[in-house]
């Protein structure tokens, strides 16, 4: 779920921001850093950036020939969300669909739980659908639901994870 990683990344100075100083180069780098970590989203292979924890090292800055700007090479620790197949994690049911329900965890949106993946329970139609069992458990909307992923997939175009689960297995259903 969690990961810590070391990862390399250039970070681009422009030139009017740079100090001879040097304290307020390391702050620039540090800022400019974190923005570029918040909009790259997430990865294939590392899954959703979540936080910058360490700054390891900060590369000998190189001159861009054309703007001016100065490239520094860095390396960082961090945190990272991915889910894994077989990995037992709980959401938030926020769509109830005829055949079945999308869930939220962390900054995972697409999180799809088939009706036939939810043994015992049935479709109640109604203003307000929900999945109900003969114990009268229901999956409805605002819903807590702990399930197990059953397999994930990389959209490259909008740079997020969708993932199918299941609800097949001990412990497993809404959270009370």
């Amino acid at each position: 779920m969690f990961l810590k990683v070391q990862m390399p990344w250039n970070v681009i100075i422009p030139a009017d921001s740079l100090d001879a100083k040097g304290l307020m180069l390391k702050k620039a780098i540090v800022i400019r850093l974190m923005d570029e970590f918040a909009c790259k989203k997430a990865t294939k292979d590392l899954g959703y950036f979540m936080a910058v924890t360490t700054l390891e090292s900060i590369g000998e800055g190189r001159v861009r020939q054309n703007t001016g700007d100065v490239l520094f090479p860095v390396v960082f620790s961090g945190i990272t969300f991915k889910m894994f197949r077989g990995e037992i994690l709980q959401g938030v049911v926020h769509k109830v669909l005829k055949h079945g329900v999308f869930l939220r965890c962390g900054p995972l949106q697409n999180i799809y739980l088939s009706h036939i993946k939810m043994p015992d329970y049935h479709y109640v139609p109604g203003e307000n659908g929900m999945f109900m069992n003969d114990k009268d458990s229901k999956i409805e909307k605002d819903v807590v639901i702990r399930f197990i992923v059953i397999g994930t997939k990389w959209m490259e175009a909008e740079r997020e994870f969708q993932a199918l689960v299941s609800l097949e297995g001990d412990y497993l259903g809404p959270v009370s």
